[in-house]
């Protein structure tokens, strides 16, 4: 079995395996185009197999049209984007302001409206901190909800040490914000809600369109964190009335370190900068632009404006493919999140009675997560999961399989063997699965302390 993590085939997807013809139709309606190519991933020792990817909510590998695209400005074009007296500096600049459009195109925007930054971690701390300390005469509260990244509720908590009021409104058990509730919440003194687009643990989409409509009406700022939805789904700034967006390079095939914040200037959102220095990008964000960095941000959005729907269908079709792979062989199994508002790229899923990091180590030949990359190091269950309602023991038992361009039918097929395998060898060593086999029900039991 080919398990190469990055392959693509040019000028259409194909497979040896047996697609269904519905899949076969919608391929055909989707324009043909050259397809990235990577070599074989590094093997190491002869025999030592490198595992398959497939934990894109992560990070994703870079597009080789993006690498090539950023080459040139390491080469040749490595001027100072800001230096204005020689042609070093000019041809820099002007490809940055290039990529600074690219940016701009994906989400309906202004290029004038984008700033660059290091990542979606330092675009959401701009944005919140920043349109919070500029109000704080006149406005004190931020709303935001209990599933947000960390980088947003450690912002929000810093300015609870500064005086600001902040409301983490709940979610349902489908991990959707309930719009009535956030209505109501909204008081005079609301200066911001916050709420991000697509989950980066369950892939629940928020519905971003409603929320920005209920926002504007109340004259309060809108930001939300669109780096796990940026590239993969259509937004429009302006049609979903969004005010702040946060962006991030390596969640849509480009490099790490560079990032975006869409910064609405009609109606203008102001903001206090919390990095001052030489006064770049509007004077909210100090310091030289990485010109290498967000040419190679442009080209990434520039690609995926271009392939978005063809990587959706693509997407769409090995996660049905993944679901039914695994519903079909393993019971006791749980979908994570709402079932349709999702992304299709995130199969966030729990197998009953099985430790999720002894499932990862039995599946090591995959890649994946027992929950966000960012707080993978904690042994506690993950805060979504169990603000979802989500029992200590199910959220434990929860694995993150990420789909993305570059993920090949044989890898999907390769997971689902090596998950029914091991699913079923750890379950024949739990305990509480032999009870559960013998009818009892183990929520029943009063256990005992030692």
């Amino acid at each position: 079995m080919n398990r190469s993590i990055l392959k693509f085939v040019k000028n259409g997807i194909t497979s040896s395996s047996r697609l269904n013809n519905g899949f076969i139709k919608n391929i055909n309606n989707i324009n043909k185009r050259s397809f990235a190519t990577l070599p074989q991933p590094n093997r190491g020792k002869e025999g030592d197999k490198q595992p398959i990817y497939l934990d894109m909510q992560s990070t994703t590998p870079i597009d080789p049209r993006v690498l090539d695209a950023m080459l040139p400005l390491y080469t040749e074009n490595y001027g100072n984007p800001h230096s204005k007296t020689h042609a070093y500096g000019w041809t820099s600049n002007d490809l940055v302001e290039d990529a600074r459009e690219k940016v701009a195109k994906i989400i309906g925007a202004d290029s004038k409206e984008i700033i660059f930054t290091s990542g979606a971690t330092e675009s959401g701390n701009i944005a919140i901190k920043g349109v919070a300390r500029f109000y704080k005469e006149k406005k004190n509260h931020i709303i935001t909800t209990v599933t947000e990244h960390k980088c947003i509720l450690d912002s929000c908590r810093h300015l609870e040490m500064e005086g600001f009021k902040v409301t983490y409104l709940p979610v349902g058990e489908n991990g959707l914000v309930d719009l009535e509730l956030l209505k109501n919440t909204i008081t005079p003194q609301t200066s911001l809600v916050t709420i991000m687009a697509v989950n980066n643990e369950i892939g629940v989409v928020q519905p971003i369109k409603e929320i920005g409509k209920i926002c504007r009406e109340n004259g309060v700022f809108f930001h939300t964190d669109a780096a796990q939805a940026v590239g993969k789904m259509p937004i429009d700034v302006n049609d979903m009335k969004i005010d702040l967006l946060s962006i991030s390079g390596h969640k849509i095939y480009g490099p790490k370190g560079v990032g975006a914040l869409y910064v609405r200037r009609r109606p203008r959102v102001r903001i206090e900068p919390i990095t001052t220095g030489g006064g770049q990008e509007r004077g909210i964000r100090s310091g030289t632009v990485p010109s290498t960095l967000a040419v190679g941000l442009g080209a990434a959005c520039d690609i995926a404006f271009k392939e978005m729907n063809h990587d959706a269908t693509w997407i769409k079709y090995l996660y049905d493919r993944l679901l039914k792979g695994i519903t079909d062989n393993i019971p006791n199994v749980k979908v994570n999140g709402d079932l349709n508002a999702r992304y299709y790229g995130n199969l966030n899923i729990s197998f009953s009675y099985v430790e999720g990091e002894s499932l990862l180590m039995a599946i090591k030949d995959v890649a994946c997560s027992s929950g966000s990359a960012c707080t993978s190091s904690s042994l506690e269950p993950s805060y979504v999961l169990r603000s979802l309602g989500v029992e200590e023991d199910m959220a434990h038992s929860s694995i993150r399989f990420g789909i993305g361009r570059f993920t090949t039918e044989e890898e999907i097929d390769y997971t689902i063997e090596i998950l029914k395998k091991n699913v079923q060898r750890l379950r024949d060593m739990s305990p509480l699965w032999e009870m559960v086999q013998e009818g009892i029900d183990i929520k029943t039991i009063e256990w005992s302390q030692i």
